[in-house]
């Protein structure tokens, strides 16, 4: 799998939310400004060489999906980040961002609290 560029994340991210879609689809969830159609679908057929989408066609038209889930991609983008930042330590991130935020003792308490909590959620699913 390879890293997205940020163009093409926002192609994706809009594509993991509506699930298939059509060029003018993903165009019309995009912000303003918005790029040009040509743009979108060049980032799209980038994605699909990159193996991101698949598509159905209908003529010569293209109904696009995600054929790499949401969950996979943040996972491996993740490790990615944490090697190339903090040496692959999640402590070392845990710890900068907590001096980078300036948590006290009782905010970083509280954050452990809820992540515990929602550890213990995904447990019992």
């Amino acid at each position: 799998m390879k890293e997205l560029t940020k163009a093409e994340e926002q192609v994706m991210q809009i594509l993991w939310t509506i699930e298939k879609g059509f060029v003018k689809d993903v165009l019309a969830r995009m912000p303003a400004p918005k790029p040009a159609y040509n743009t979108v679908s060049t980032i799209i057929r980038i994605l699909e060489k990159k193996g991101f989408v698949g598509y159905t066609a209908y003529g010569k038209t293209h109904e696009y999906f995600p054929l790499i889930d949401k969950t996979s991609y943040s996972n491996f983008y993740l490790k990615n980040f944490l090697g190339g930042y903090f040496g692959g330590s999640f402590k070392q991130l845990v710890s900068f961002f907590a001096k980078e935020n300036d948590m006290n003792g009782y905010e970083f308490e509280r954050l452990l609290k809820e992540v515990r909590v929602d550890l213990k959620g995904e447990k019992d699913k």
